[in-house]
């Protein structure tokens, strides 16, 4: 048995601070969506027009992210994920607060488009965490770890937008004399948000680790700098023997990859770059087609559902209301309202990201799970605009959370799965950066046209006494989109070249023990542990770690 099948586990303590360096972007990217119909509105622009003009600048963001997407993976191909994500982090953290200062609709579109320019970390992270976790075992729970993060940004997040949005109104005695938040009344939410970048930046850079194979084995001052920072904090280290596993990367319990025992680390091979043949198999192009179409109509939704509930109520009478079709009233709420459900709505996704999806996952495999939850899309566009209909208060709530809920499971079903497939389906680990490159361009297609279109038939619709043509748009392009779900075949995962020549590193030596150079002058012990019941596995332990 080699070492990579024994005792595979999750590399627990680098996915979660790759979760803490994710965490600030769902976080600042939802705390939008609760103020932005009256942002919209401050630029001057009319009531019916506010769902066309938001769809538009959540477009621009997608439009760019999915022009440069590509580029950022080919870079972090080159120059390693880990660089590039901070750098994506930077920049983001860097255009919100310019963004809290728009004071025009041309700047706010501008600032968009330069935030989603200057950040491919959606792709880049999904990698990683494909790099970090081969084993398709495992990957059920490793892919919805950050879904669960964006689950729980975006808890807080419209917390952030709903509740810090216009602090100088909403709260007299603390802003209202504060010529900053009186002239640009969206910067707070943006600069509370920045605070978490700045933390993401910090423990990316000195506790992330490098998962590229190419890069993982070159000195990263940052690892260093965290060492010593992390030092005091530790329990010193003894020359008891303590058991490892390196499945794909530096473990979760190591500080550095294994070495040569000659401490020189092996030369990899320069490969010209994939081809699109080598990219687009059927397969591929089939996860990626659905993927396409799942980015779109959920983010249109969440781009719409808080101008709908932002747009005035209508009370029904026989001639503005004519059912089962002609009716144009939302619910009428303010921003903070807004923030409220969606904190809630954010908060019953986190439960069910965290206690539903990996057991029923496991269950069910992760192709039936995404065909599940591709049919439960098109049913709840189909209700939520009616909800606006429900008169009693309460009953209206009740309705609205469940259907939320209900897309909310679907979400978070779909999202990890369609991750998944898509990684299975790459023939080759070496294109995986391009391969999530390309996707995110695509489904940025997909998040470009999706609130765009939807905005505007919005705006289209409630000129005319119809809310409901949006919602039934995003119904039919579910409904298309559960088509490719029923052609994809589930793959066994990419190979993984570098394999053979770890097996053969670790084999090069017939004797029980291979002794190889750990980190900082420390020693990783290679030998054989018997159990006593003649089963004898391979299992790797450090001796003597010393940090002199």
């Amino acid at each position: 048995m080699s070492p990579k099948e024994y005792g595979a586990k999750l590399p627990s303590k680098q996915l979660a601070i790759l979760a803490v360096a994710r965490f600030a972007e769902p976080l600042a990217l939802t705390s939008v969506f609760p103020y932005l119909p009256e942002m919209i509105k401050s630029f001057g622009v009319p009531q019916n027009n506010v769902a066309r003009y938001a769809g538009l600048v959540g477009s621009t963001f997608s439009i760019s992210q999915s022009l440069f997407a590509v580029p950022w993976g080919r870079l972090s191909d080159k120059i390693g994920r880990k660089p590039t994500i901070i750098m994506g982090l930077i920049s983001t953290m860097t255009c919100f607060i310019i963004w809290g200062t728009a004071s025009s609709l041309a700047m706010a579109i501008a600032v968009r488009f330069i935030m989603g320019a200057g950040n491919g970390n959606v792709g880049i992270i999904r990698t990683m965490v494909a790099e970090m976790v081969p084993q398709k075992e495992l990957q059920p729970r490793a892919f919805s770890i950050m879904p669960l993060v964006w689950s729980v940004g975006s808890i807080f997040g419209p917390s952030f937008g709903g509740f810090f949005a216009r602090p100088a109104e909403r709260y007299p005695s603390l802003f209202g004399d504060s010529w900053l938040f009186n002239r640009y009344p969206f910067l707070l939410p943006n600069l509370m948000a920045c605070l978490f970048f700045f933390v993401s930046v910090v423990v990316a850079t000195l506790f992330l680790h490098e998962t590229l194979e190419t890069k993982r084995h070159q000195k990263d001052w940052g690892l260093l700098l965290g060492e010593k920072i992390s030092q005091p904090f530790q329990k010193k280290p003894h020359y008891h023997h303590e058991r490892h596993h390196r499945p794909s990367f530096v473990d979760a319990e190591a500080s550095a990859p294994l070495l040569p025992k000659s401490g020189v680390v092996p030369k990899t091979k320069s490969e010209a770059p994939p081809t699109m043949k080598e990219i687009f198999t059927p397969q591929v192009t089939t996860n990626i087609i659905a993927y396409t179409f799942l980015a779109l109509h959920s983010v249109a939704f969440d781009q719409i559902l808080p101008v709908f509930l932002n747009y005035p109520r209508q009370v029904p009478d026989e001639e503005n209301t004519h059912l089962p079709f002609h009716f144009s009233g939302g619910w009428g709420l303010s921003s903070n309202s807004i923030g409220t459900i969606l904190t809630i709505y954010g908060l019953g996704c986190g439960i069910i990201q965290f206690f539903l999806f990996p057991p029923v996952c496991s269950r069910f495999g992760t192709l039936r799970c995404f065909k599940a939850g591709t049919l439960i899309f098109p049913v709840i566009y189909i209700l939520i605009p009616y909800t606006a209909l429900i008169q009693n208060t309460r009953l209206q709530l009740v309705a609205l959370m469940v259907l939320l809920l209900a897309k909310g499971f679907a979400v978070i079903v779909a999202f990890p799965c369609i991750t998944i497939l898509l990684t299975n389906s790459a023939p080759s680990v070496r294109i995986l950066g391009t391969l999530n490159g390309f996707a995110t361009t695509f489904s940025g297609i997909g998040r470009a046209l999706g609130p765009s279109i939807t905005g505007a038939t919005f705006s289209w619709g409630v000129k005319r006494g119809y809310v409901i043509p949006a919602w039934w748009f995003l119904a039919v392009i579910s409904t298309v989109q559960a088509i490719p779900a029923w052609m994809i075949v589930e793959g066994d995962g990419p190979s993984r070249e570098e394999d053979t020549d770890e097996e053969t590193l670790l084999d090069e030596d017939d004797s029980d023990d291979d002794t190889f150079q750990g980190p900082e002058g420390g020693f990783w012990v290679w030998h054989y542990k018997c159990y006593g019941n003649g089963v004898c596995e391979g299992v790797t332990t450090s001796v003597d770690v010393c940090y002199g």
